[in-house]
């Protein structure tokens, strides 16, 4: 499964906790692609037009701030020059953070709505990415430990037990129909196809695989 998408299965069995449950099953996963929750597919915030913008915007910015660093060994600007523009790139950089956060805390929102029995996801070397310098950057954008620390909040708040699988369990290779596992899928094949027949969204098939995993720890 890649490593830049996080996975979380919820599924309602119909006990009574402090919530009133449901029986709705529900499966998620967000990350550099999608989210899938019931089959219905959110689109990640950092390929959002707003975000985009923003990033490009903070580029310029930044690259500015560069230049005047240059042009102060030239003595063509000033400190004052330099605290104006870092001030700028600082209002850029916590405004995207606000937006990211807030699309975190909505997503929770959601998923706590739905009156779950439990939430499953997946353990995520999220300190081992980070050294990655090909995905450190998309790593740090998708906010994966604050996501996981006010999930696990949510849950406490509300009753709901959730679950966390082994970051080696296959989810994206095992078949959901058959529990065949599939080792050559690629990272680039984004829909599942198995030979027993069973074709589905892979990210979706992942979400069920963990909903219904048996060997997982309660957070």
């Amino acid at each position: 499964m890649s490593q830049l998408n996080r996975v979380i299965a919820v599924m309602c069995d119909g006990k009574e906790r402090t919530l009133r449950q449901t029986t709705r099953s529900v499966g998620q996963r967000m990350g550099k692609t999608t989210t899938i929750r019931n089959g219905k597919t959110y689109k990640n915030i950092n390929k959002s037009a707003r975000i985009k913008k923003l990033e490009k915007k903070l580029r310029r910015e930044q690259r500015c701030l560069s230049r005047k660093y240059e042009n102060l060994k030239k003595g063509e600007s000033t400190q004052k020059n330099i605290q104006k523009q870092k001030l700028k790139v600082q209002k850029l950089h916590h405004k995207i953070d606000n937006i990211r956060t807030d699309y975190i805390n909505k997503t929770i929102a959601e998923i706590v709505k739905t009156k779950p029995s439990y939430i499953t996801i997946e353990d995520l070397n999220v300190s081992g990415m980070m050294k990655n310098r090909h995905l450190s950057k998309a790593v740090a954008s998708q906010k994966f430990y604050e996501f996981r620390t006010k999930l696990r909040a949510k849950c406490d708040e509300n009753g709901i037990e959730l679950r966390v699988v082994d970051r080696w369990y296959p989810s994206s290779k095992i078949c959901h129909c058959c529990g065949a596992i599939k080792k050559d899928l690629k990272l680039s094949d984004r829909i599942y196809r198995c030979d027993c027949g069973y074709v589905e969204d892979r990210d979706f098939n992942a979400a069920l695989n963990l909903r219904d995993a048996l060997t997982y720890e309660v957070a």
